[in-house]
């Protein structure tokens, strides 16, 4: 009988078991990585594209739960910003921000006032980026999180309580209210992206005036608090993944801002927590995608939700997406956020402890995104 050459073939919880065997050096192998400054991309432009490696191989329930499965169809909310100075037209536009913002924690809005060829170079700024000569990018390339511009993969790569890698290459870029000088942006999307920050802030404002107004307060209230002031541009890169099923773009996590406001190419792959189920979020031209953030569920006092999302990764890609986090990160500012007086009471006391946004932001990041909100450190237990 002719001798088959059999193939040791690991089902994904044994692969994942693989990686914990003793001699799985696994901080060796991310320093490794990290180390070539290349990303992801890196590895794929180095022709380690046929399987995914063993730092970003996660456990099956990262990636494929079976909460609260249900045939149940869900229409994710879009809201036309169209006619928003019409003084009926904008109280419905209220309406439909608060009401998104009370049971998704998500929402889509079209006419924004954002050219589509501004969103489309956008993205194109992004893709330059990322695929230009490895060697060009290598010198934004850190870990150090008070450079105002900054490429890496993974920010959280060496957290202990995160258990793999995510399929992902980023470039953030802090653009307000200190923004570096414009030589220090990359040349492959330095005209485009202080361009589109620009109208970014624009869009930002109202979108704070309808979330102040759908909470009951003064148009101004939220921007009167600063939460407009800080603006952080991220583009992050998803390169075609050879096995999708064992690994993710971006882990389950709530994002530690006030709002996120994201631009999306056409690929696909984020997904929303929405009663105990993963809802595909549909890329839409010309849209963009609104979500609350940590600080402002903190300071509406539960009012608004902060809710997980997560990237799958794709055989098909690049994915590209362009997140802008209002907020001021980790860059010191003696503001002190707490729940608004105004949204507490005696029968609905305050339910988080006050932070500032540094302190806030630099705890998440030491967590990373380990499947657990850092919300639930603030609560004030009752």
């Amino acid at each position: 009988m002719e001798k088959v050459e059999e193939k040791m073939v690991f089902s994904r919880d044994e692969e994942f078991q693989a990686t914990l065997q003793p001699n799985y050096d696994k901080h060796s192998e991310l320093k490794a990585f990290d180390d070539t400054k290349a990303g992801v991309k890196g590895l794929v432009d180095a022709g380690n594209s046929t399987e995914v490696p063993r730092i970003f191989v996660h456990p099956r329930e990262s990636i494929h739960d079976s909460s609260g499965f249900t045939e149940k169809e869900f229409v994710f909310p879009v809201i036309d910003l169209e006619g928003i100075d019409n003084p009926m037209r904008h109280k419905e536009i209220v309406d439909k921000v608060r009401d998104a913002s009370e049971t998704w924690g998500f929402f889509q809005v079209v006419n924004h006032g954002i050219p589509l060829p501004v969103l489309e170079e956008m993205l194109q700024g992004a893709r330059r980026f990322f695929e230009q000569d490895v060697e060009i990018k290598k010198q934004y390339y850190t870990r150090d999180t008070t450079k105002k511009v900054a490429h890496v993969s993974n920010f959280d790569l060496f957290s202990p309580s995160v258990p793999a890698a995510s399929w992902r290459d980023s470039l953030y870029c802090f653009m307000c209210p200190n923004p570096p000088s414009p030589e220090e942006f990359p040349t492959a999307c330095r005209e485009i992206l202080i361009e589109f920050s620009k109208k970014m802030m624009k869009l930002g404002y109202s979108l704070f005036e309808l979330l102040s107004e759908g909470l009951g307060l003064n148009p101004c209230h939220l921007k009167d608090m600063n939460c407009a002031e800080g603006l952080s541009i991220a583009q992050h890169y998803y390169p075609a993944c050879p096995q999708p099923e064992l690994t993710i773009g971006t882990r389950q996590h709530s994002d530690c801002v006030f709002i996120t406001v994201l631009l999306q190419d056409d690929i696909g792959g984020l997904q929303v927590r929405h009663q105990n189920q993963w809802i595909d979020v549909p890329p839409t031209p010309g849209a963009l995608v609104v979500n609350i953030g940590d600080l402002l569920q903190l300071i509406s006092n539960d009012k608004y939700i902060s809710v997980e999302h997560r990237v799958l990764s794709n055989k098909v890609g690049p994915r590209i997406s362009v997140p802008c986090f209002f907020s001021t990160g980790a860059f010191p500012s003696p503001r002190i956020y707490g729940p608004i007086k105004e949204l507490s009471s005696e029968c609905n006391p305050p339910k988080y402890r006050a932070t500032t946004v540094k302190e806030y932001t630099d705890y998440f990041r030491k967590k990373g995104f380990d499947g657990t909100s850092t919300l639930l450190d603030y609560k004030i237990l009752s």
